[in-house]
Protein backbone atom coordinates (compact mmCIF):
# COMPACT_ATOMS: atom_id res chain seq x y z
CA UNK A 1 0.00 0.00 0.00
CA UNK A 2 2.71 3.09 0.86
CA UNK A 3 4.56 4.66 -1.94
CA UNK A 4 7.35 4.59 0.13
CA UNK A 5 7.49 0.63 -1.24
CA UNK A 6 8.87 1.90 -4.68
CA UNK A 7 10.93 4.89 -3.88
CA UNK A 8 13.71 5.26 -6.54
CA UNK A 9 15.56 7.14 -9.11
CA UNK A 10 12.28 9.44 -10.13
CA UNK A 11 11.42 10.68 -6.55
CA UNK A 12 15.34 11.47 -6.26
CA UNK A 13 15.54 13.26 -9.50
CA UNK A 14 12.48 15.33 -8.70
CA UNK A 15 14.38 16.23 -5.54
CA UNK A 16 17.71 16.80 -6.84
CA UNK A 17 15.69 19.63 -9.11
CA UNK A 18 14.43 21.33 -6.22
CA UNK A 19 17.82 20.93 -3.86
CA UNK A 20 20.01 22.61 -6.92
CA UNK A 21 18.37 25.62 -7.24
CA UNK A 22 17.99 26.30 -3.37
CA UNK A 23 14.30 27.44 -3.36
CA UNK A 24 12.36 24.86 -1.40
CA UNK A 25 9.43 27.62 -0.58
CA UNK A 26 6.65 27.29 -3.00
CA UNK A 27 5.93 30.60 -4.03
CA UNK A 28 8.10 33.37 -5.44
CA UNK A 29 11.38 33.40 -6.19
CA UNK A 30 10.69 33.01 -10.01
CA UNK A 31 14.33 33.54 -11.33
CA UNK A 32 16.20 31.87 -8.36
CA UNK A 33 14.17 29.04 -8.96
CA UNK A 34 14.94 28.31 -12.90
CA UNK A 35 11.24 27.17 -13.77
CA UNK A 36 11.12 24.52 -11.68
CA UNK A 37 7.70 24.64 -9.73
CA UNK A 38 6.98 20.98 -8.26
CA UNK A 39 3.72 22.42 -6.01
CA UNK A 40 1.91 23.97 -9.02
CA UNK A 41 3.02 21.03 -11.35
CA UNK A 42 1.46 18.42 -8.98
CA UNK A 43 -1.22 20.16 -8.44
CA UNK A 44 -1.64 20.53 -12.32
CA UNK A 45 -1.22 16.65 -13.21
CA UNK A 46 -3.48 15.68 -9.99
CA UNK A 47 -6.46 17.86 -11.25
CA UNK A 48 -6.02 16.75 -15.02
CA UNK A 49 -6.04 13.16 -13.07
CA UNK A 50 -9.34 13.33 -10.92
CA UNK A 51 -11.12 15.54 -14.01
CA UNK A 52 -11.37 18.81 -12.17
CA UNK A 53 -9.93 22.55 -13.37
CA UNK A 54 -8.85 23.45 -9.43
CA UNK A 55 -6.49 21.51 -7.32
CA UNK A 56 -4.65 22.74 -4.26
CA UNK A 57 -1.40 20.57 -2.30
CA UNK A 58 -1.10 21.50 0.96
CA UNK A 59 0.98 20.35 4.23
CA UNK A 60 -1.28 17.35 5.91
CA UNK A 61 -4.55 15.56 4.82
CA UNK A 62 -6.07 17.20 8.15
CA UNK A 63 -5.01 20.49 7.00
CA UNK A 64 -7.19 20.06 3.54
CA UNK A 65 -9.99 18.99 5.43
CA UNK A 66 -9.57 22.54 7.53
CA UNK A 67 -8.62 24.63 4.23
CA UNK A 68 -11.77 22.80 2.33
CA UNK A 69 -14.61 23.63 5.69
CA UNK A 70 -13.56 27.26 5.93
CA UNK A 71 -13.54 27.55 2.10
CA UNK A 72 -16.68 26.17 1.54
CA UNK A 73 -18.02 28.86 4.23
CA UNK A 74 -18.44 26.29 7.16
CA UNK A 75 -18.40 27.89 10.69
CA UNK A 76 -19.50 28.93 14.07
CA UNK A 77 -22.05 26.36 15.47
CA UNK A 78 -22.75 24.34 12.12
CA UNK A 79 -23.21 20.73 12.44
CA UNK A 80 -21.43 18.73 9.75
CA UNK A 81 -22.45 14.56 9.98
CA UNK A 82 -19.36 12.58 10.08
CA UNK A 83 -18.75 8.78 10.28
CA UNK A 84 -17.76 7.22 13.35
CA UNK A 85 -14.96 5.05 11.64
CA UNK A 86 -12.48 7.14 10.26
CA UNK A 87 -9.28 9.31 11.46
CA UNK A 88 -9.48 11.35 14.18
CA UNK A 89 -8.50 14.14 11.82
CA UNK A 90 -11.86 14.43 10.61
CA UNK A 91 -13.59 15.52 13.94
CA UNK A 92 -10.46 17.71 14.61
CA UNK A 93 -11.16 19.44 11.28
CA UNK A 94 -14.61 20.23 12.26
CA UNK A 95 -14.14 21.77 15.22
CA UNK A 96 -11.50 24.23 13.91
CA UNK A 97 -14.13 24.98 11.70
CA UNK A 98 -15.74 26.24 15.06
CA UNK A 99 -18.33 23.48 13.93
CA UNK A 100 -20.16 20.72 16.00
CA UNK A 101 -19.13 16.72 15.05
CA UNK A 102 -22.66 14.94 14.38
CA UNK A 103 -21.73 11.02 14.01
CA UNK A 104 -24.05 9.14 11.46
CA UNK A 105 -23.86 5.16 11.52
CA UNK A 106 -21.68 3.37 8.91
CA UNK A 107 -22.94 0.43 7.33
CA UNK A 108 -20.89 -2.84 5.55
CA UNK A 109 -19.71 -0.13 3.72
CA UNK A 110 -17.56 1.25 6.46
CA UNK A 111 -18.85 4.10 5.47
CA UNK A 112 -21.71 6.61 5.94
CA UNK A 113 -25.01 4.76 5.91
CA UNK A 114 -27.10 7.09 3.75
CA UNK A 115 -30.25 6.02 5.57
CA UNK A 116 -28.49 7.46 9.26
CA UNK A 117 -27.61 10.40 7.46
CA UNK A 118 -30.92 11.25 7.05
CA UNK A 119 -31.81 10.91 10.35
CA UNK A 120 -29.01 12.84 11.81
CA UNK A 121 -29.96 16.13 9.97
CA UNK A 122 -31.25 18.84 11.91
CA UNK A 123 -32.39 22.22 11.13
CA UNK A 124 -28.73 23.09 12.03
CA UNK A 125 -26.90 20.73 9.89
CA UNK A 126 -24.78 22.33 7.13
CA UNK A 127 -22.44 19.61 5.69
CA UNK A 128 -21.82 16.01 5.20
CA UNK A 129 -18.66 14.77 4.83
CA UNK A 130 -18.78 11.22 3.44
CA UNK A 131 -14.92 9.51 4.53
CA UNK A 132 -14.06 6.93 1.49
CA UNK A 133 -11.86 4.44 3.94
CA UNK A 134 -9.48 1.56 3.64
CA UNK A 135 -9.15 2.45 -0.28
CA UNK A 136 -12.51 2.18 -1.09
CA UNK A 137 -15.95 4.25 -1.70
CA UNK A 138 -19.20 4.95 -0.12
CA UNK A 139 -22.39 4.78 -1.31
CA UNK A 140 -21.53 8.28 -2.81
CA UNK A 141 -24.51 8.83 -5.26
CA UNK A 142 -27.01 8.58 -2.59
CA UNK A 143 -25.30 10.72 -0.08
CA UNK A 144 -24.86 13.17 -2.44
CA UNK A 145 -28.78 13.04 -3.76
CA UNK A 146 -29.43 13.39 -0.38
CA UNK A 147 -27.11 16.85 0.05
CA UNK A 148 -29.06 18.10 -2.71
CA UNK A 149 -32.56 17.24 -1.54
CA UNK A 150 -31.37 18.70 1.87
CA UNK A 151 -29.94 22.04 0.76
CA UNK A 152 -27.02 20.60 2.60
CA UNK A 153 -22.86 20.85 1.47
CA UNK A 154 -20.73 17.74 0.36
CA UNK A 155 -17.53 17.49 1.32
CA UNK A 156 -15.93 14.07 0.62
CA UNK A 157 -12.96 12.74 2.78
CA UNK A 158 -10.48 10.65 0.38
CA UNK A 159 -7.70 11.15 1.92
CA UNK A 160 -7.42 6.79 2.42
CA UNK A 161 -8.57 6.53 -1.55
CA UNK A 162 -6.62 8.49 -3.72
CA UNK A 163 -7.05 7.03 -7.26
CA UNK A 164 -10.32 5.31 -6.61
CA UNK A 165 -13.52 5.62 -8.25
CA UNK A 166 -17.41 5.61 -8.20
CA UNK A 167 -18.75 4.47 -11.79
CA UNK A 168 -15.90 5.81 -13.62
CA UNK A 169 -15.43 9.14 -11.77
CA UNK A 170 -12.85 9.68 -9.35
CA UNK A 171 -13.60 10.14 -5.55
CA UNK A 172 -13.65 13.69 -4.35
CA UNK A 173 -14.96 15.14 -7.22
CA UNK A 174 -18.40 14.12 -6.38
CA UNK A 175 -19.18 17.62 -3.99
CA UNK A 176 -18.05 21.18 -3.16
CA UNK A 177 -14.52 20.16 -2.58
CA UNK A 178 -12.69 16.87 -1.70
CA UNK A 179 -9.60 15.86 0.04
CA UNK A 180 -6.63 13.58 0.11
CA UNK A 181 -3.49 12.79 2.24
CA UNK A 182 -0.35 12.02 0.94
CA UNK A 183 0.99 11.25 4.29
CA UNK A 184 4.26 8.79 5.21
CA UNK A 185 1.99 5.79 4.78
CA UNK A 186 -0.72 6.44 1.58
CA UNK A 187 -0.60 5.15 -1.36
CA UNK A 188 1.24 8.02 -2.92
CA UNK A 189 3.33 9.99 -0.54
CA UNK A 190 4.91 13.35 0.06
CA UNK A 191 6.32 12.41 3.56
CA UNK A 192 3.70 14.65 4.66
CA UNK A 193 1.09 16.29 2.44
CA UNK A 194 -2.40 16.50 1.35
CA UNK A 195 -4.50 18.24 -1.29
CA UNK A 196 -8.13 20.05 -1.87
CA UNK A 197 -10.03 19.60 -5.05
CA UNK A 198 -12.92 21.67 -6.51
CA UNK A 199 -14.77 22.44 -9.56
CA UNK A 200 -15.42 25.66 -8.85
CA UNK A 201 -13.58 28.67 -8.99
CA UNK A 202 -14.77 30.69 -6.05
CA UNK A 203 -14.18 27.48 -3.87
CA UNK A 204 -10.85 27.33 -5.30
CA UNK A 205 -9.96 31.08 -5.15
CA UNK A 206 -10.98 30.88 -1.07
CA UNK A 207 -8.25 27.13 -0.53
CA UNK A 208 -6.26 29.16 -2.30
CA UNK A 209 -5.83 32.01 -0.15
CA UNK A 210 -6.60 30.35 3.27
CA UNK A 211 -3.73 27.71 2.61
CA UNK A 212 -1.14 30.78 2.80
CA UNK A 213 -2.04 33.40 4.94
CA UNK A 214 -5.15 35.03 2.52
CA UNK A 215 -2.61 35.68 0.35
CA UNK A 216 -4.07 36.15 -3.24
CA UNK A 217 -1.08 34.96 -5.20
CA UNK A 218 -1.82 37.93 -7.93
CA UNK A 219 1.48 39.35 -9.53
CA UNK A 220 4.99 37.80 -8.62
CA UNK A 221 6.36 39.95 -5.65
CA UNK A 222 4.71 38.77 -2.67
CA UNK A 223 5.75 41.60 -0.57
CA UNK A 224 2.41 43.27 -2.98
CA UNK A 225 -0.11 40.52 -2.54
CA UNK A 226 -3.16 41.18 -1.37
CA UNK A 227 -5.32 39.45 1.72
CA UNK A 228 -9.10 39.15 0.93
CA UNK A 229 -9.65 37.14 3.58
CA UNK A 230 -7.99 35.95 6.53
CA UNK A 231 -6.04 32.45 6.40
CA UNK A 232 -3.01 29.99 8.23
CA UNK A 233 -0.46 28.42 7.09
CA UNK A 234 -1.12 25.07 5.32
CA UNK A 235 1.56 24.90 2.81
CA UNK A 236 3.83 22.07 1.91
CA UNK A 237 7.55 22.85 0.62
CA UNK A 238 8.75 22.29 -2.54
CA UNK A 239 10.68 19.02 -1.11
CA UNK A 240 7.49 17.68 -0.37
CA UNK A 241 5.86 18.29 -3.58
CA UNK A 242 9.06 16.89 -5.50
CA UNK A 243 8.37 13.38 -4.23
CA UNK A 244 4.63 13.62 -4.47
CA UNK A 245 5.51 14.60 -8.07
CA UNK A 246 7.08 11.82 -8.45
CA UNK A 247 4.59 9.07 -6.43
CA UNK A 248 1.60 10.75 -8.27
CA UNK A 249 2.98 9.76 -11.85
CA UNK A 250 3.34 6.04 -10.31
CA UNK A 251 -0.09 5.94 -9.31
CA UNK A 252 -1.61 3.68 -12.06
CA UNK A 253 1.18 1.23 -11.44
CA UNK A 254 1.02 1.08 -7.93
CA UNK A 255 -2.93 0.52 -8.29
CA UNK A 256 -2.18 -2.26 -11.05
CA UNK A 257 -0.01 -4.18 -8.28
CA UNK A 258 -2.32 -3.84 -5.06
CA UNK A 259 -5.26 -4.85 -7.01
CA UNK A 260 -3.29 -7.75 -7.99
CA UNK A 261 -1.92 -8.75 -4.94
CA UNK A 262 -5.51 -8.41 -3.12
CA UNK A 263 -7.50 -10.32 -5.63
CA UNK A 264 -5.21 -13.23 -5.24
CA UNK A 265 -5.58 -13.21 -1.66
CA UNK A 266 -9.55 -12.38 -1.83
CA UNK A 267 -9.43 -15.55 -3.85
CA UNK A 268 -8.13 -17.75 -1.43
CA UNK A 269 -10.52 -17.13 1.24
CA UNK A 270 -13.53 -16.95 -0.60
CA UNK A 271 -15.04 -20.23 0.94
CA UNK A 272 -13.42 -19.80 4.41
CA UNK A 273 -15.30 -20.59 7.21
CA UNK A 274 -17.62 -17.98 8.44
CA UNK A 275 -15.98 -15.03 6.17
CA UNK A 276 -18.07 -12.65 4.34
CA UNK A 277 -16.11 -9.36 2.30
CA UNK A 278 -16.82 -6.20 2.74
CA UNK A 279 -19.65 -4.68 1.01
CA UNK A 280 -18.18 -2.38 -2.38
CA UNK A 281 -20.61 -0.34 -4.16
CA UNK A 282 -17.91 -0.03 -6.99
CA UNK A 283 -15.34 -3.25 -7.00
CA UNK A 284 -14.14 -1.75 -10.30
CA UNK A 285 -13.53 1.89 -8.68
CA UNK A 286 -12.16 0.25 -5.16
CA UNK A 287 -8.23 1.18 -4.63
CA UNK A 288 -7.13 -2.20 -3.13
CA UNK A 289 -5.49 -0.97 -0.33
CA UNK A 290 -7.11 -3.48 2.05
CA UNK A 291 -8.63 -6.41 1.98
CA UNK A 292 -11.70 -6.25 4.20
CA UNK A 293 -13.64 -9.15 5.76
CA UNK A 294 -16.13 -9.88 8.26
CA UNK A 295 -16.87 -12.83 11.14
CA UNK A 296 -19.96 -13.81 12.03
CA UNK A 297 -19.68 -12.34 15.02
CA UNK A 298 -16.84 -10.16 17.50
CA UNK A 299 -15.98 -13.06 19.47
CA UNK A 300 -15.03 -14.49 16.25
CA UNK A 301 -13.64 -11.75 14.82
CA UNK A 302 -11.14 -11.38 17.86
CA UNK A 303 -10.12 -14.77 18.19
CA UNK A 304 -9.40 -15.04 14.15
CA UNK A 305 -7.44 -11.37 14.57
CA UNK A 306 -5.24 -12.87 17.14
CA UNK A 307 -4.83 -15.97 15.35
CA UNK A 308 -4.02 -14.09 12.38
CA UNK A 309 -1.32 -12.04 14.43
CA UNK A 310 -0.24 -15.50 15.87
CA UNK A 311 0.84 -17.01 12.83
CA UNK A 312 2.55 -14.36 10.91
CA UNK A 313 -0.05 -12.80 9.17
CA UNK A 314 0.94 -9.37 9.72
CA UNK A 315 -0.77 -6.06 9.07
CA UNK A 316 -4.30 -6.83 9.68
CA UNK A 317 -5.88 -3.92 12.38
CA UNK A 318 -8.46 -4.86 14.59
CA UNK A 319 -10.09 -1.60 13.68
CA UNK A 320 -12.66 -1.59 16.83
CA UNK A 321 -10.60 -1.14 19.23
CA UNK A 322 -7.89 0.98 17.53
CA UNK A 323 -7.51 4.14 19.38
CA UNK A 324 -6.98 6.73 16.04
CA UNK A 325 -9.66 5.30 13.74
CA UNK A 326 -12.56 4.18 15.61
CA UNK A 327 -15.00 6.72 18.34
CA UNK A 328 -15.15 3.51 20.77
CA UNK A 329 -11.20 5.02 21.91
CA UNK A 330 -11.56 8.65 21.44
CA UNK A 331 -11.93 9.28 25.04
CA UNK A 332 -10.51 12.92 24.67
CA UNK A 333 -13.79 13.18 22.40
CA UNK A 334 -15.62 11.83 24.92
CA UNK A 335 -14.34 13.53 28.00
CA UNK A 336 -14.25 16.94 26.06
CA UNK A 337 -10.53 16.95 26.54
CA UNK A 338 -9.48 19.86 24.80
CA UNK A 339 -6.19 22.46 25.95
CA UNK A 340 -8.62 25.45 25.28
CA UNK A 341 -11.77 26.37 25.25
CA UNK A 342 -13.89 25.55 22.34
CA UNK A 343 -16.71 25.62 20.50
CA UNK A 344 -18.22 22.06 21.91
CA UNK A 345 -17.61 23.63 25.36
CA UNK A 346 -19.85 26.54 24.83
CA UNK A 347 -22.70 25.23 22.26
CA UNK A 348 -25.60 23.16 24.31
CA UNK A 349 -26.82 21.50 21.02
CA UNK A 350 -23.44 19.48 21.17
CA UNK A 351 -23.88 15.61 21.18
CA UNK A 352 -23.44 13.72 24.27
CA UNK A 353 -20.00 11.84 22.84
CA UNK A 354 -20.13 9.63 25.40
CA UNK A 355 -23.79 8.42 25.49
CA UNK A 356 -24.31 7.96 21.59
CA UNK A 357 -26.14 5.98 20.11
CA UNK A 358 -24.13 3.99 17.61
CA UNK A 359 -25.08 -0.06 18.18
CA UNK A 360 -25.66 0.08 14.35
CA UNK A 361 -21.47 0.81 13.59
CA UNK A 362 -20.20 -1.58 16.53
CA UNK A 363 -22.16 -4.76 15.03
CA UNK A 364 -20.48 -3.76 11.68
CA UNK A 365 -17.13 -2.76 13.15
CA UNK A 366 -16.74 -5.59 15.83
CA UNK A 367 -17.06 -8.13 13.21
CA UNK A 368 -14.50 -6.52 10.74
CA UNK A 369 -10.98 -7.25 10.06
CA UNK A 370 -8.55 -5.38 7.61
CA UNK A 371 -5.65 -6.86 5.67
CA UNK A 372 -3.53 -4.19 4.38
CA UNK A 373 -2.02 -5.12 0.98
CA UNK A 374 1.38 -4.18 0.17
CA UNK A 375 3.11 -3.23 -2.65
CA UNK A 376 6.85 -5.25 -2.25
CA UNK A 377 5.18 -8.60 -1.24
CA UNK A 378 6.43 -11.23 -3.85
CA UNK A 379 4.67 -14.07 -5.68
CA UNK A 380 6.40 -16.43 -2.68
CA UNK A 381 5.56 -13.84 -0.35
CA UNK A 382 1.63 -13.91 -0.87
CA UNK A 383 1.50 -18.04 -1.19
CA UNK A 384 3.15 -17.91 2.34
CA UNK A 385 0.43 -15.51 3.33
CA UNK A 386 -2.48 -17.30 1.99
CA UNK A 387 -0.83 -21.16 3.65
CA UNK A 388 -1.08 -19.41 7.05
CA UNK A 389 -4.19 -17.88 6.26
CA UNK A 390 -5.68 -21.17 5.67
CA UNK A 391 -4.01 -22.42 8.83
CA UNK A 392 -6.01 -19.88 10.88
CA UNK A 393 -8.95 -21.39 9.21
CA UNK A 394 -7.66 -25.11 9.80
CA UNK A 395 -8.23 -25.62 5.91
Amino acid sequence: MPGFEIFSDEERREVNDVLETGVLFRYGFDAQRKGRWKAKTFEKEFADRVGVPYAHLCSSGTAALVIALAACGIGAGDEVIIPPFTFVASFESVMAAGAIPVFADIDETLCLDPKSVEKAVTERTKAVVPVHMCGSMAQIDALKDLCDQKGLILVEDACQSVGGAFKGQALGTFGKAGCYSFDAVKTITCGEGGGVVTPFKEVYEKIDQFADHGHDHIGNDRGLEGHPITGLNFRISELGAAVGLAQLRKLDKILEIQRSNKSRIKEAMTGLNGVTFRTLPDPDGDTATFLTFFLPDEDQARECAGQLAKAGVGGCPYWFDNNWHYIRAWDHLKQRSFPSRQTLELVDTAPDYANMDLEQSHKVMGRTISMQIMLGWTDQDIDDRIAKIRQVFGT
